[in-house]
């Protein structure tokens, strides 16, 4: 049966894509290379192949046509012909069909298959050409018709300073949650029913950073093992939500997740890796940018073509020293702005996207580009600031404008809990934003991304519940994985019936926690820490699509709903108080008009801290001072200052107690405990300080004491901050969640 013949016309090349214009669709794509473009059509199963149409024009090196016959909802690819030249840098093979790098959706998935591969597998990796048809294999692009109907709400658009960050994954969150309707688990549907955004905003986050949600695949080696790529750092579409989170296909149902979020007052960052692409090192299969034009897009070794700049450890670098690979990276983080009304990106080995001949530098034309883009300049921008290849460390070095992942918080914050030595001068640095890192060209406290778990190593259970990791469930005989994991079992590996480990264990996570939430800099929780979600020593679980990695709501014991309403409670705190969340770092300075500095460092003994007292390699206890008048230095939007209370924080990570004499400055009469980890009432704030002049702190506990001024003596901008007045009611969330049902 003859297949019908379209009409095709010149088009144009921008923009690029398949564009639905409610007329017909405009087919655009890039490729230096390349001698030939062919557009394949295929029936809405995705498995019949129904035209194949050779892009008539190329005009700036981009290869495009206008199909009128063409609507939203077509399923396509394409084969791209040219040299197929490894030494060379070319990779062409017109017989693997190649996804659009612009495509918006994705139908179906990539199924394993030697076809995949552009040479012959077993045979020679650079001579031999495989002529198999991989299109019976390959996803297929999807013509989208991009209308929705928004809301009329503003984005949240929270202050970098008021800011506290959930990192959760769309699938793990809800896979078990008995409230979710089993279809809809795993979703953003799921992702945005009204228990998940009633325990969030109950919880007190105000942004939720999401593991990659563009379209990935899953890896073939995991598929053999019968495992997963389940965190989801294997792009192979920058545009396309990944299929397996739409319950429908439907790219809608992500804008709905993300009005959903902002009527509930919380802002979405998504986890996005442009660093590198799932198509692996020159073993790789075949299956978009490397049939496209494989010598553009990709950073290839200079002088040995045939194989790739790898600074990922993942097989291959984009080179986003090209201006049209650099346009497909800012295009797709306009469109996730834009278009998806996303409020900010985590970059993944960031150090990657700013490399020129191999170093990174400052102002690489990514960085600048983004620096000068007038929509992404406004978008919360968070640097991973390193990636495995040689020079690839730069904590800190990132511009003005970006937050930076923490590592140096992390690893202290950890070391200190866990009982080293010679901790106290770096500790005190993290606790006060790191202004040794980032205090320079005008940067300020927010500029750290302050953690102490994150998806990839132990849960916060598991950093007080193991000293080595148990990654056997991988299949990788225990070997992938960090052996640096700062930890401490409390005095055994793994589980314990033992009554005392277990309550030293809680204190330890209460501390921890207690510490990240009140330092200065942007904290950012794990999902799941709040509830002492475990995953049994697995320090590398990004293979574990299962009850191991996924969030356990069935079964929550009292331990862990006081955790979450530990944690629930050091946010409300941090919330209320503007000397926790400060704009400003501090300077150890005399406040102006007052005799008193925004910060000070004492001794047990109530002495303030000497340059001598910070070299004593067996401290294990430290207290600062954070003064109310610091407040003053945190602006609000008019301008003016907010004075505060003034807070005691004392922590003491050894095995005895410590005896802390208190400041009592005539000025802060009133004084009252409002943590203390070691107590058994310490979920609930409050209770009376110690009517005498010292606090005796237990070991390894966490202990905060406000000096509380009468109401009088407050300044007007006293307690400002996120009101709980001026968010939506439980209520309206709850209906607006509804709307997921139609």
């Amino acid at each position: 049966m003859a297949r019908p013949r379209l009409r095709v016309w010149p088009g144009t090349p921008y923009p690029m894509g398949a564009t639905w214009d409610g007329a017909g669709t405009n087919f655009a794509i890039f490729s230096a290379h390349a001698e030939k473009v062919e557009l394949c059509l295929f029936d809405e199963s995705g498995r019949r192949e129904t035209a194949r149409i050779q892009l008539p024009e190329y005009t700036h090196e981009i290869w495009h046509g206008y199909l009128p016959d063409v609507r939203a909802g077509q399923l396509y690819g394409y084969r791209v012909y040219g040299p197929y030249d490894p030494a060379a840098g070319h990779r062409f093979n017109h017989h693997k069909l190649l996804l659009d790098p612009y495509a918006k959706s994705l139908h179906g998935a990539v199924h394993w298959d030697p076809a995949l591969f552009g040479y012959v597998v077993g045979e020679d990796v650079y001579r031999s050409f495989d002529r198999h048809d991989s299109a019976r294999f390959m996803p297929k692009c999807r013509v989208i018709d991009p209308a929705f109907t928004w809301g009329g709400g503003a984005p949240p658009a929270r202050a970098w300073q008021d800011t506290v960050i959930y990192e959760m994954h769309v699938r793990g969150f809800t896979m078990l949650h008995p409230e979710i309707p089993r279809r809809v688990r795993g979703t953003f549907d799921g992702l945005g029913a009204a228990p998940v955004i009633e325990y969030l905003r109950d919880l007190g986050v105000t942004a939720v950073e999401l593991l990659p949600v563009h379209a990935f695949l899953h890896d073939g080696h995991l598929v053999e093992k019968g495992l997963r790529n389940y965190w989801g750092y294997n792009s192979i579409a920058f545009f396309a939500p990944h299929n397996e989170y739409l319950r429908s296909g439907r790219i809608d149902e992500f804008k709905i997740f993300v009005q959903l979020m902002h009527e509930a007052g919380i802002e979405v960052i998504l986890d996005v890796v442009y660093n590198h692409t799932a198509e692996g090192n020159h073993l790789g299969p075949t299956l978009s940018l490397r049939g496209i034009d494989n010598k553009t897009y990709y950073y290839l070794m200079e002088g040995d073509e045939r194989h790739y700049n790898d600074f990922t450890g993942t097989g291959n670098s984009l080179e986003l020293r090209h201006p049209y690979v650099l346009r497909m990276v800012t295009d797709s983080l306009r469109y996730w702005a834009d278009e998806m009304k996303v409020d900010g990106f985590r970059f993944d080995l960031a150090t990657t996207l700013a490399r020129v001949s191999g170093q990174y530098y400052e102002n690489a034309s990514f960085l600048d580009v983004v620096g000068q883009d007038p929509l992404l300049v406004t978008k919360k921008l968070i640097a991973e600031p390193w990636d495995t290849g040689q020079g690839g460390y730069h904590l800190g070095n990132f511009p003005p404008g970006w937050a930076e992942w923490n590592d140096r918080y992390r690893d202290t914050v950890r070391r200190f809990w866990k009982g080293d030595d010679g901790q106290l001068p770096e500790l005190a640095s993290r606790l006060a934003g790191s202004s040794d890192i980032y205090d320079r060209r005008g940067r300020p406290a927010w500029s750290s991304i302050n953690f102490v778990t994150a998806h990839d190593g132990f849960t916060m259970n598991d950093l007080v519940s193991y000293e080595r990791k148990h990654n056997e469930d991988n299949l990788e005989d225990n070997r992938d994985g960090s052996d640096n994991n700062c930890s401490w079992n409390c005095g055994a590996e793994g589980p314990t019936d033992d009554p005392a480990i277990l309550e030293l264990r809680r204190r330890q996570m209460r501390n921890m926690l207690a510490t990240l939430l009140l330092s200065q800099g942007v904290p950012m929780l794990l999902a799941g820490d709040e509830l002492a979600h475990t995953q049994r020593g697995n320090n590398n679980a990004y293979c574990q699509d299962n009850e191991l990695t996924w969030i356990d709501w069935g079964g929550l014991d009292d331990a862990a709903r006081e955790l979450r309403a530990f944690v629930r409670k050091l946010i409300r705190l941090r919330r209320e108080h503007v000397v926790f969340r400060r704009h400003r770092f501090f300077r150890g300075e005399l406040i102006p008009g007052t005799n008193v500095k925004d910060i000070t460092w004492w001794r047990p003994d109530g002495v303030e801290m000497s340059a001598r007292d910070w070299h004593t390699g067996q401290g294990r206890s430290i207290a600062f001072l954070i003064s109310g008048e610091a407040g003053q230095y945190h602006l609000d939007q008019r301008g003016e200052g907010q004075s505060d209370d003034s807070f005691l924080v004392m922590l003491n990570a050894g095995a005895d107690p410590v005896e802390y004499v208190l400041p009592g400055e005539s000025s802060l009469p009133r004084r009252s405990v409002v943590i203390d980890t070691a107590r058994c009432d310490d979920c609930e704030f409050g209770g009376g300080a110690d009517p005498g002049g010292s606090y005796l702190m237990q070991a390894r506990s966490f202990v905060l004491i406000r000096y509380q001024p009468a109401a009088a003596e407050r300044g007007a901008g006293y307690g400002a901050g996120l009101d709980a007045a001026e968010e939506p009611e439980a209520g309206d969330t709850r209906r607006r969640s509804q709307r997921e049902a139609t």
